[in-house]
């Protein structure tokens, strides 16, 4: 009992509820000086406004959301947080110069034009000083100037400003706005499901034997933490706690005697796997069944199931890369990626869809790559998709689902039901905020569940790893990986921890995985090189609830925009299968009141809030190209990408179906994303006039920053290959230059693959797991024979 009293003492602290606070009480410290409050106050009050309520708000709690501005529910504090402490972006500057230049007269003057004088002497003023409807004119004037510094700037402080406005809570976890747009905050179930007197699980009238207890209290502990808690060591612990841990565990810890400072202890094991997602998760998984003894760092922290938030806010803080706050430099593109145990597997939208066959052909005949026509990826295929229990049957489907499946049928265009790994009743739309009872099978409940099962695996939350080891041992071409250097903070202070083993898999993921093989030395010029991104641009329809305008059999009248599965219909009307395999799937996304609010276009203070009070019925549906544009990056905050001409094509392409697959499941308005905001009631226009607005909506550019573009799928940055020329990694994921060093995620695709990577990358893993069980075998055959 003493062992398992400290693994809760471990687990306690990972994953704690302060950890929560941060977008509530705004840990992240606001540095900004004064005058940059002072106009980023008059910025967000621009964007926000309090204003009149319409005539129909009948409802105290609507008329409060319309009276209620940024600087009044604490915005602005908050984003000077974000701003100084949490966003990474290499254009940071240009918000915290221009917030200084807008706090004086010359500056306001420069950036903002005749527009901001007044009529009256000294008619010179600063940003702040000028009437908010002038102001707002000024703003809006932004999303479409000549400059693209000024539309940069623009959508980075409304994508800002909404998003902390939309998604903040309070100490009782609500937010001012939800009501009034028709929002319901967390799961409703999973409030209920974490009921702070939830009985315990009964026992016979005397208590049950020991052993039963002792079960019972093992499966509360699942119950309430989820599967893993045997295997996760709390680093952020006292040295002696955390080596005597892994000790336990079989993991000998051992420090090297220097004269002037403690040497980074170091942790042996035979294979180190950085990254914990569908490619990390899988190869830990593999290898520790095979009877390896398996150490996986993790950068991101562990979100044990009751420690779950559901909140839209703190969840992309605690969960994704950079909180959320990614983009590539000219912010062009919104990047979304997972970093959490269980990576982006425990944060998507549960899509699980085998490798296309013609990307597969592809892979085989024009880049020579063998192994996608093996029976050993055959085999892969079939064990990841049966290890997450990959299905198609569907019960009920939400309102963006139902919307896509009723217009492609009206249209007569192909729609299909999308494999995914989470139950048919599974009717929840908070998946993107982590699975509140284990029933969405990312690798957190699977393959890292097989690794802590075995005995032969733990897992490291919370720790970064900056440098893969390796040297040139005797007779040997090229150098050895040796193990990995990671770091990670105790008491606020850099702590160094080394890891000692005799294979490294770096599964960090494309955005991460280029930078730390850089920083360890790799020189292969195709490192970082070949970022593909998967672009998607949406579309929306409105849906009123009182006017159902479908046949009464489709049951959409009843349904909110945020509930259900996320993902169960696609359409491969432009999708390009059967000819050259590129273009663009249709999906749908979710999108709570946060992300909702950055993508809508934003006209005006009262407009945003029109917009938003109709959100709970506002469907969306999305296309996704297939990209043959690429990019480079240097590090997760530094990615360069400019899409293709072909690829914007696609997209546009896409565009037209959208609007049309909305018009067709009876939507009463539809629009685009596009900064014009333009949108067209599809019940009072005649047939002329919406071929007209389709065909102009689906025209306009989508690479000058007018419309957001954003990704969840990352691929290529360390592509595979048969040549280091072209290449970074060979077909076994094995690095060129480093021998024992191996990657296995999304970055080893050789081109973008058009559908959700999540069974790809996992097959992908499974085949590097197998040839390094066949590396770790022949090394002990060697040791033995030595």
């Amino acid at each position: 009992m003493e062992n398992r009293g400290q693994e809760e003492h471990t687990l306690i602290e990972l994953g704690g509820f302060e950890d929560r606070q941060r977008l509530i009480n705004g840990v992240y410290l606001n540095k900004l000086s004064a005058r940059e409050m002072e106009s980023l106050v008059a910025i967000s009050d621009t964007f926000l406004p309090s204003v009149e309520a319409p005539p129909d708000a009948v409802h105290g709690y609507v008329d409060k959301f319309y009276r209620t501005s940024a600087s009044m529910a604490g915005t602005p504090h908050l984003l000077g947080g974000l701003i100084t402490e949490r966003l990474k972006h290499p254009k940071v500057w240009l918000i915290r110069v221009t917030l200084w230049l807008l706090s004086t007269w010359i500056g306001t003057f420069i950036i903002c034009g005749f527009a901001s004088m007044s009529n009256q002497f000294p008619y010179f003023q600063s940003f702040p000083q000028v009437a908010p409807h002038k102001r707002q004119d000024i703003v809006l004037s932004w999303s479409i100037s000549y400059f693209s510094l000024l539309r940069m700037l623009f959508r980075c402080l409304k994508l800002l400003t909404l998003l902390v406005f939309f998604s903040q809570v309070d100490e009782k976890n609500e937010n001012v706005t939800w009501k009034a747009i028709g929002y319901c905050g967390p799961d409703p179930d999973f409030k209920t499901l974490n009921q702070p007197n939830k009985p315990a699980k009964k026992t016979n009238r005397y208590g049950g034997s020991k052993y039963q207890q002792e079960q019972n209290e093992e499966d509360d502990r699942e119950d309430s933490i989820g599967p893993l808690y045997r295997g996760l060591i709390n680093i952020k612990l006292p040295r002696e706690v955390v080596a005597e841990a892994l000790s336990g565990s079989g993991f000998p810890v051992s420090t090297q005697s220097r004269k002037h400072r403690p040497s980074p202890p170091i942790i042996r094991c035979d294979a180190v796997v950085v990254g914990s997602g569908s490619g990390g998760g899988v190869a830990a998984g593999v290898l520790a069944k095979a009877g390896y003894k398996v150490l996986v760092l993790e950068k991101g922290s562990y979100r044990a199931r009751s420690n779950l938030s559901l909140l839209e806010g703190p969840t992309m803080d605690e969960m994704y890369l950079y909180g959320g706050l990614l983009a590539t430099s000219d912010t062009g593109v919104v990047v979304l990626a997972g970093s959490t145990v269980g990576g982006g597997s425990t944060i998507n939208w549960s899509a699980s869809i085998r490798t296309p066959q013609h990307v597969i052909k592809e892979w085989c005949d024009k880049h020579e790559l063998e192994l996608f026509g093996s029976e050993l990826y055959k085999e892969a295929l079939d064990g990841v998709c049966e290890k997450m229990g990959v299905h198609s049957e569907i019960y009920e489907e939400g309102l963006n689902n139902a919307v896509l499946r009723r217009g492609c049928q009206e249209l007569g265009y192909p729609v299909t039901d999308i494999p995914r790994n989470s139950g048919p009743e599974h009717y929840c739309g908070w998946c993107c905020f982590g699975c509140k009872d284990g029933r969405k099978k990312g690798t957190a409940e699977t393959w890292l569940v097989d690794m802590v099962n075995s005995g032969n695996g733990v897992i490291l939350p919370g720790c970064e790893a900056k440098k893969v080891l390796h040297n040139r041992k005797k007779g040997r071409e090229r150098d050895t990986a040796s193990g990995v250097v990671f770091e990670f903070e105790y008491q606020g202070v850099k702590e160094v921890f080394m890891v000692e083993s005799k294979v490294t898999i770096v599964a960090a993921g494309a955005l991460s995985t280029p930078g730390l093989l850089k920083r360890s030395g790799l020189k292969n010029p195709n490192i970082g090189k070949n970022l593909h991104l998967h672009p998607v641009t949406m579309a929306w329809g409105y849906f009123p609830e009182q006017a159902p305008l479908s046949p009464p059999e489709w049951s959409g009248s009843e349904k909110r925009s945020y509930e259900g599965e996320i993902m169960t219909a696609m359409s491969t009307v432009v999708a390009g299968f059967e000819g050259s395999g590129y273009g663009a799937v249709i999906q749908t996304p979710a999108l709570h009141p946060g992300m909702f609010s950055v993508v809508m276009p934003w006209i005006s203070g009262n407009d945003i809030k029109d917009r938003m009070r109709r959100y709970y019925r506002t469907a969306h549906i999305f296309a996704l190209a297939r990209d043959k544009g690429s990019g480079t990056l240097s590090s997760p905050s530094s990615i360069s990408y400019q899409m293709d001409e072909t690829d914007e094509e696609h997209l546009k392409r896409g565009m037209e179906k959208l609007l049309r697959i909305l018009a067709a499941a009876g939507a009463q308005e539809i629009g685009t994303h596009n900064c014009k905001g333009r949108r067209i009631d599809v019940k009072k226009v005649s047939s002329h006039e919406f071929e007209r607005f389709v065909k102009e909506e689906s025209s306009r550019g989508l690479r000058d920053l007018s419309t957001p573009v954003c990704s969840a799928h990352q691929m290529g940055s360390c592509r595979m290959g048969v040549d280091p020329k072209s290449s970074a990694v060979n077909q076994m994921g094995e690095t060129w230059e480093v021998e024992g060093l191996y990657v296995a995620d999304t970055s080893v695709f050789p081109t973008a693959l058009g559908v959700n990577p999540m069974v790809t990358v996992q097959a992908i893993a499974y085949c590097t797991a197998k040839s390094v069980v066949e590396v770790l075998r022949r090394k002990k055959k060697e040791t033995f024979a030595t």
